[in-house]
């Protein structure tokens, strides 16, 4: 089992910034993906952004050029520096990980959610 906690989220004004942390801790080895999903009030879950254990970055076209994705292999971490925030940004932000079983297939995992509230 691998636990995800988030850190970082709160309210910001438009155009202000906000910094999303997330530890992984228990089973944390060969964890592949890490990264950030984000839900907003009736709207689906999507993906805001990722990041492979290899460097690899994903982002969301909506957040691509404000929002970077970073990790720290040793210390389990995965961190999202959000800029330019804007008040569509507001929603709860999960982060996420993936990890192989011993069947080879990807289990999923996520954290409790921290709320992200850009006012105008």
């Amino acid at each position: 089992q691998v636990q995800l906690v988030e850190s970082g989220g709160g309210l910001v004004q438009a155009g202000g910034s906000l910094r999303l942390s997330c530890a992984a801790s228990g089973s944390i080895l060969r964890i592949n993906t890490m990264g950030w999903f984000r839900q907003a009030p009736g709207k689906q879950r999507e993906l805001v952004a990722s990041i492979t254990s290899g460097g690899n970055t994903n982002y969301a076209d909506a957040v691509k050029g404000r929002f970077t994705i970073s990790r720290d292999n040793v210390k389990n971490t995965v961190s999202l520096q959000m800029n330019s925030l804007k008040p569509e940004d507001t929603a709860v932000y999960y982060c996420h990980c993936t990890k192989p079983t011993l069947m080879g297939q990807q289990r999923e995992y996520w954290g409790q959610g921290t709320q992200v509230t850009v006012s105008s």
